[in-house]
């Protein structure tokens, strides 16, 4: 759970909302390891989390899902990794929360995203029609 506090350094709305949502998942998803509020670069490094805060936090490794405090900063995060180390290729967004999954294209999809997305799309369904027994 992404923010610009870190385990509390700040009480500004947008760092308090991040730390409920972190605290809530961990609620409803104890067996899932999470951790946060925190800033990027924490999130993806276990050394500078443990030379930072070695009091602070459980998760291990390096996070494999952000998540992010509003709109604006997922879409801007998106796409500076999309092109600093996607080299322009990306698998998503994808809205996650809804009853089903959203698959979304923007108007700088490639082909190559859009085989992806599909892709990503028919393992859905695919995984769906499994637990319905279909």
């Amino acid at each position: 759970f992404l923010s610009h506090s870190m385990f509390g350094s700040s009480n500004r709305p947008s760092a308090k909302r991040m730390r409920a949502a972190a605290e809530r998942f961990k609620q409803l998803a104890p067996d899932v390891e999470c951790d946060g509020e925190m800033h990027g670069d924490a999130a993806l490094s276990q050394e500078l989390r443990e030379r930072l805060l070695p009091e602070q936090g459980t998760l291990t490794g390096e996070a494999n899902l952000l998540v992010l405090p509003n709109i604006d900063a997922a879409n801007i995060l998106f796409n500076v990794l999309k092109m600093t180390g996607g080299h322009g290729v990306t698998v998503g967004p994808v809205l996650l929360g809804a009853a089903k999954p959203a698959h979304i294209l923007t108007p700088s999809a490639t082909v190559r995203r859009i085989i992806n997305m599909t892709a990503l799309a028919v393992a859905d369904v695919a995984e769906a029609a499994a637990a319905q027994g279909a």
